[in-house]
């Protein structure tokens, strides 16, 4: 490369200065290893793409530039400096939202007015009064809080493993008493696997999220109980609602899920649903539920926490009763602390079901397990109900005595129960609501009125508590939320004769008689 080449590069004669300037930089520039390659570069990258060699040009200057930059940081500054007095008048003006709902008037009458049991809970009990009445307060259903034999090895049990655990399963928690409940319950419910939780609330609170993410479909009935539902809120799913029980609004829900979910990738769907629902007492329609499930390819969770141990011949719950392989069935929850008088819950399913949850469901992983006198309990009470099934049959026929004494027989209240449900459920006729015009809140009033009039006479009923309301929400969505209607819950146990159970049902129907007659409620539109 000489001068005469530059100066008809740049079609102009350059001055003598500058074409020596140029010579200097070109000499010292072939001088370095490889420029002759870099040079043979430029020029056919020129003259065959220019824009090319534009594009580079400005690269490497934006390069250079970028490295010789300043630096600087990225985190801003936000922090805004207020005065001592600024500080104290924000913490003056500021006003923490609350934990929990305030205190209603009704809720502390009737906290000041609730009966306190003591000593040991059968079907009768003796208060803190000195009085002893019966007991349809609670879920011993088969008195197995007073079994001598299952007393006994609790004694056991607690001499051989101490009280608790203290660890959670994953940490030195399980015990070979927890295997064998689990291997004793998946057998009884006939699923390959089972997994023990130490509290029956949480069970089916922690199964939903640990299989449930954001994105996924979750279609429940309206009635589903609270725990389902703080489940479904901790997985933040896309909920969508079916009318209870209603199969036909069902498959509505599930074909508009499946018509929007057309063309956009695949997410997990589930079905959620109760085997006996503790808001109603009603049952599941099982296999109907099973066919829309199959017919449209999603996933069922049955929760069977008030079925489990009542339902079928042997207690193996709704699909013993209903005749429905439990195969069918993705995952099936029950609770161990009701009828079983034991404590916690439990998830059957298959073995990858089971073992997803133990490192992913947080009721498990984050909490000790399950004592070793409950779990030993479990299994003791399953065996008894499998080899013994005159135990069922006859808290069925306590149950056939209760139901004429307070429905059809009372002209105020109905039972919304399935037949076979020891957990009766009263509500107010709906024509006795209409004609006295009474509220949500005058029927509770009703109903503990009820309460009270019974338990004067002897007899210990309860009322089915509604689902606490949501903190910050506004009364549209208030509105919109699916309540449970006011009802008398009355616990049927096989610990008492038939003439016990007669006589019982009698003393609560004519207390709701007194109650409705009474000048208090004597309101008529």
């Amino acid at each position: 490369m000489n001068t005469t080449y530059l100066s008809t590069l740049h079609g102009t004669e350059l001055p003598t200065s500058a074409l020596h300037f140029i010579d200097t930089v070109v000499a010292s520039f072939h001088r370095i290893p490889g420029s002759a390659i870099v040079i043979r570069y430029i020029r056919s990258s020129y003259q065959n793409d220019p824009i090319r060699s534009l594009v580079e040009l400005f690269l490497f200057i934006f390069a250079v530039r970028y490295l010789l930059a300043p630096t600087y940081s990225t985190k801003k500054n936000k922090h805004v400096h207020l005065t001592e007095e600024e500080i104290e008048e924000l913490v003056e003006d500021w006003t923490p939202e609350p934990i929990a709902t305030q205190e209603t008037d009704f809720e502390r009458v009737e906290n000041e007015r609730r009966p306190v049991v003591v000593g040991p809970s059968g079907p009768k009990v003796k208060l803190q009064n000195g009085r002893t009445v019966t007991n349809l307060a609670s879920y011993n259903h088969y008195n197995f809080a007073n079994h001598p034999e299952l007393a006994q090895k609790a004694i056991n049990t607690v001499r051989t493993y101490g009280v608790g655990p203290c660890s959670p399963p994953g940490f030195y928690g399980t015990q070979d008493v927890h295997m064998k409940s689990e291997a004793d319950i998946a057998s009884h419910v006939g699923l390959p696997a089972a997994i023990i939780y130490a509290q029956s609330f949480s069970t089916i609170s922690s199964v939903i999220p640990a299989f449930c993410k954001r994105g996924d479909v979750i279609v429940a009935d309206k009635a589903v109980n609270f725990p389902i539902r703080k489940g479904m809120q901790i997985s933040r799913s896309t909920v969508r609602w079916y009318e209870h029980n209603d199969m036909k609004d069902l498959e509505r829900v599930l074909q508009r899920v499946v018509k929007e979910g057309r063309g956009k990738p695949l997410t997990r769907r589930f079905i959620v649903t109760e085997g006996l629902f503790e808001n109603v007492g009603d049952m599941v329609d099982l296999p109907a539920l099973i066919e829309l499930k199959l017919k449209y390819k999603f996933r069922l969770l049955l929760d069977e926490t008030w079925s489990y141990g009542i339902l079928g011949r042997s207690g193996k719950g709704v699909t013993e009763h209903q005749n429905v392989d439990p195969v069918n069935i993705d995952m099936i929850i029950g609770g161990l602390a009701g009828a079983l008088s034991s404590g916690g819950g439990f998830c059957a399913g298959t073995e990858e079901i089971v073992e997803h949850q133990r490192l992913s469901a947080a009721a498990y992983t984050f909490s000790a397990a399950l004592p070793a006198l409950l779990a030993t309990t479990a299994s003791e009470t399953v065996t008894l109900l499998q080899e013994q099934p005159g135990i069922i049959q006859g808290l069925r026929e306590n149950i056939r005595t209760m139901w004429p004494q307070l429905d059809p027989r009372s002209e105020w209240v109905r039972c919304t129960s399935a037949p076979d449900n020891p957990v009766m459920l009263l509500v107010l006729k709906e024509q006795v609501v209409e004609e006295r015009k009474l509220s949500i809140l005058d029927q509770e009033n009703l109903l503990q009125d009820c309460v009270d009039e019974a338990l004067l006479n002897g007899v210990l009923i309860t009322r089915l508590k509604a689902m606490p309301i949501a903190l910050g929400a506004s009364p549209r969505e208030l509105s919109k939320e699916w309540q449970p209607p006011p009802a008398l819950k009355v616990c049927v146990t096989s610990g008492l004769s038939k003439k016990e159970t007669e006589k019982a049902g009698i003393t609560i129907r004519h207390a709701i008689t007194t109650v409705m007659k009474s000048r208090k409620w004597q309101r008529v539109a």
